[in-house]
């Protein structure tokens, strides 16, 4: 089953967009109905399964409301969401014994685009390059997506940002990361904020300033 580009039900996508304490803190208001967040363990143990060294074993048992960052933006017209979600909760073995998890969820429309998770103290995602080699930097598929998404093709994006082709297919493929020079071209194309765009990159210390 391939990770990422996999759609997600309408229940998965309302479950991860519920965060009261975000939405609501501070507000007078009736906060909305709760949602049904059972849909999310067997999802999260679906993509986990997909992985061919996960212990299955283990399962999410358990989990809370999401923690969200939001990028909204009106590209030529056309509006697009990308969103990301950490949400947290708790696997367990087979044996009884638990573990915290956090699941980071990154999602267009209803499409999965990145997926993590982290349990005790291990990072885990979905491997990419053949064994011994590094993984693409998960700016390539976040890119490729929003590009999708805008109908912005390779050729547009490197005359909008003044690269060449080669330079926007090895960002597309991971084999590139951009610098903060390359970052701000990359959001304007886009019709992102800059600091939107850091956070993706991985840029998000200060340096695009």
């Amino acid at each position: 089953m391939e990770m990422a580009y996999r759609t997600l039900t309408a229940d998965v996508i309302a479950a991860l967009t519920y965060w009261p304490d975000v939405l609501w803190a501070g507000q007078k208001k009736n906060p909305p109905d709760p949602v049904d967040l059972t849909v999310l363990p067997p999802f999260f143990n679906e993509v986990l399964h997909a992985l061919p060294w996960w212990n299955r074993d283990w399962k999410v048992t358990h989990v809370e409301p999401g923690l969200p960052l939001e990028i909204d933006s009106d590209h030529r017209g056309y509006r697009a969401r990308f969103t990301e979600v950490s949400v947290p909760g708790t696997v367990d073995s087979g044996s009884g014994e638990s573990l915290p998890f956090v699941a980071k969820v990154g999602f267009a429309a209803d499409r999965l685009i990145r997926f993590q998770a982290k349990i005790g103290e291990v990072v885990l995602g979905p491997s990419e390059a053949p064994a011994g080699q590094l993984e693409p930097h998960p700016f390539a598929r976040l890119l490729t997506g929003l590009m999708a998404l805008r109908g912005i093709p390779v050729r547009a994006m490197a005359r909008e940002t003044a690269r060449s082709m080669s330079t926007i297919h090895m960002l597309r493929g991971g084999r590139h990361n951009p610098d903060p020079r390359l970052a701000r071209e990359i959001a304007a194309a886009l019709g992102m904020s800059e600091a939107d765009v850091a956070v993706i990159a991985g840029l998000d210390d200060g340096s695009t300033q």
